[in-house]
């Protein structure tokens, strides 16, 4: 866990790149990365404004445990995408 703590130090810190690439390389070296680890992927994602990636990120994250806290971040993301509206900027 003292290495996720590091990474989300960087991602605080706005080093959210290479960030990503830790986790990307932790989840590919690990024969069973954990929930947590996905979870956190999601919110880098997140940070840069990949909602498809961290999106996916939630649902490994859910199917690994379906009480992790990427429920919740999951939802409200949908949440946030849902309330976009396009047709306000085609005006």
């Amino acid at each position: 866990m003292e290495g996720l703590d590091n990474i989300v130090e960087k991602m605080n810190k706005g080093m959210v790149n290479e960030a990503i690439a830790e986790l990307t390389s932790l989840i590919a070296q690990s024969e069973t990365p954990s929930d947590t680890t996905y979870y956190i992927l999601g919110n880098a994602y997140r940070k840069i404004g990949d909602w498809q990636h961290a999106l996916d990120n939630y649902l490994q994250a859910i199917a690994i445990n379906p009480d992790s806290p990427a429920k919740q971040a999951y939802t409200m993301a949908m949440d946030i995408l849902n309330f976009y509206n396009k047709d306000m900027f085609n005006q």
